[in-house]
């Protein structure tokens, strides 16, 4: 019994070295991950979007919707400098500043850890402890769910065809932008709520597995696409009475 007492005591001595020299090794890949990060002035940016992820996400969220609806009117529409049309791109930087970067924040960041407690330790977590986290697990799919069949269809739709009424309409009355951009909506609900099924529903399967500080960033990089058809499909002026089968 005395040597397997001194066999498990050399086991366990060598569990604590081996510790300990992985807990060195993985402090010297960040030092000069860190360092790399540096050089190629890279980190700034990071450590910016680590302890400013509100306002980092405020910014891709408005230059991306933007650009996305400027890439789709020249790249994909074939219009020139001159037929660009300013008033429909205005469209997309007030929705990608007001709604995506800051009500969606609210809504996903916000009150989600009110709702679904534990949200940061599961998605700050690495894969191998998500992987194990079955209650963490649960909580990402009510996220998903919560996204894909009430934020989206519910709050993001309507919200962007009020906003475009807003900005494209004649009428001054905000009931006028709501009843209008609503009913337009209402002519566009299965086509549009099909497409954003088809998109939102698998990436959000990976971008509510991310860390919190990550999480919007790389949202709106999916949403980069995702805004070029809802430009090409929505994002000109049309009568209120349109629907799919005369588009």
């Amino acid at each position: 019994s005395s040597s397997m007492a001194g066999l498990r005591a050399g086991l366990q001595q060598m569990r604590v070295q081996m510790r300990a020299r992985s807990a060195t090794f993985r402090q010297a890949v960040r030092q000069h991950s860190t360092k790399a990060a540096a050089a190629t002035g890279t980190g700034g940016v990071l450590a910016f979007a680590q302890s400013n992820p509100f306002l980092f996400q405020v910014g891709i969220s408005t230059a991306k919707t933007g650009a996305a609806d400027m890439l789709t009117q020249t790249a994909v529409e074939g219009k020139g400098l001159s037929e660009i049309d300013f008033k429909r791109n205005f469209v997309f930087i007030v929705f990608g500043a007001a709604y995506l970067g800051g009500f969606q924040w609210w809504i996903q960041v916000t009150q989600y850890r009110k709702w679904f407690p534990g949200m940061d330790r599961f998605a700050n977590a690495s894969m191998a402890e998500k992987l194990k986290d079955v209650p963490g697990m649960i909580s990402a799919v009510k996220q998903i769910c919560f996204d894909v069949f009430v934020h989206l269809p519910f709050m993001y739709f309507p919200a962007f065809y009020t906003v475009k009424e807003f900005c494209q309409g004649t009428s001054w009355n905000p009931l006028s932008w709501v009843q209008d951009g609503c009913t337009k909506y209402y002519h566009n609900f299965s086509k549009d709520t099909y497409a954003m099924f088809c998109l939102w529903g698998p990436a959000d399967c990976i971008l509510f597995s991310l860390p919190m500080w990550l999480r919007m960033p790389a949202r709106h990089l999916v949403s980069f696409g995702w805004t070029g058809y809802v430009s090409f499909l929505r994002g000109a002026k049309i009568p209120a009475k349109v629907d799919d089968a005369k588009e």
